[in-house]
């Protein structure tokens, strides 16, 4: 019994400094960890969320390998990249004693951006496609799950193909881009895995069911994979979990939530979340959400009975916020129909 209640103290007070060192990095920024060099693979590079990626990781000298089920935006993406590459090399040179020991200025490295057509959503492309990964470029040591789709149905008019591409692309791709990389980086001990989620992984909203499930099922595995790791003692793979309100990419153009609520909380801009992100995934920082107003939310839905959630839901306008939305793509489609029946 002694046993048990010291291991308990012990326990308190390992929480108690895990609160302290967290509230710590609130105050003081850590440093940020050094990418150059180091393999990259982003999934659904070719726009959005995924390109911002891609040029961030490139101005820290990272090798990025490009996946998208869109060739000419990822290709588009990896001319950005190439040039800030570019710019890189034109400005940054280190110095080595030159022979009749003089000094010279040589090119520091030269990073290499790699683009792969790879539909995530099919398990065989994904792991063709890593294989290729590994044989033409090496082992990977970041691997940024970001390829996600939208339906834009509500659930009793959406297709059941278009809720299965949901989930396997939100989803399951997950597991399979993380299958195919997770046992080198366990080797080596040795990576880092980022989920590129959403708000609605932690709360979620009417007329998006496939959507939010999804997401919801993206954050149970990437936190059941970071106990497992934890469990492995492999504390050279980092995780981090990214979960941003709504970004103004257009993939939810019309959403709205109560306009005089409007100003306080706008669509985030793309630059500012993946600015947020970088900084959380360069200082190992297990979970990032953006505003930081989503931390409160996420704790405020775990805490109060169902009823009280209904009532701020609708308060906020955020019980219906995804209407508009789903009423532009429907129109939208039935424009797409009119005119290929005429």
């Amino acid at each position: 019994m002694m046993m048990i209640l010291a291991e308990f103290f012990v326990v308190l007070l390992k929480v108690f400094w895990a609160f302290v060192t967290a509230g710590a990095k609130w105050v003081v920024r850590p440093k940020e960890k050094s990418v150059a060099g180091q393999v990259c693979v982003i999934t659904g590079a070719g726009s959005g969320l995924g390109r911002l990626f891609a040029k961030e990781f490139a101005r820290r000298g990272a090798v990025l390998v490009l996946w998208d089920i869109n060739s000419q935006g990822n290709e588009e993406t990896a001319d950005m990249v190439r040039e800030i590459y570019r710019e890189l090399l034109d400005t940054t040179t280190t110095q080595k004693d030159g022979p009749g020991g003089g000094v010279e200025e040589v090119p520091p490295f030269q990073p290499q951006v790699y683009t792969y057509l790879c539909d995530v959503g099919k398990r065989e492309s994904v792991y063709l496609t890593a294989e290729k990964v590994r044989r033409e470029v090496g082992d990977v040591d970041i691997l940024i799950n970001n390829a996600g789709v939208v339906s834009g149905h509500h659930l009793l008019e959406c297709p059941d193909e278009l809720i299965e591409r949901t989930m396997v692309v939100n989803c399951h791709a997950h597991f399979w881009t993380t299958k195919a990389f997770l046992p080198k980086m366990l080797e080596l001990n040795h990576g880092h895995i980022v989920t590129v989620a959403s708000s609605l992984g932690l709360f979620s909203t009417a007329g998006v069911e496939d959507y939010c499930a999804s997401k919801f099922g993206a954050i149970g595995f990437h936190e059941s994979l970071s106990h497992e790791l934890k469990a492995s003692e492999k504390d050279g793979i980092h995780m981090t979990l990214v979960c941003p309100y709504l970004v103004d990419t257009g993939m939810f153009r019309g959403c709205r939530i109560r306009k005089e609520i409007e100003p306080f909380l706008p669509p985030l801009k793309p630059e500012f979340c993946v600015t947020q992100s970088m900084r959380a995934i360069l200082t190992d920082q297990p979970m990032i959400c953006t505003p930081r107003i989503v931390y409160m939310v996420n704790f405020m839905k775990s805490i109060l009975p169902f009823e009280a959630i209904v009532c701020m839901y609708r308060f906020l306008g955020a019980d219906k916020c995804m209407y508009p939305f789903l009423a532009q793509r429907k129109e939208a489609m039935n424009n797409n129909e009119d005119k290929n029946a005429i």
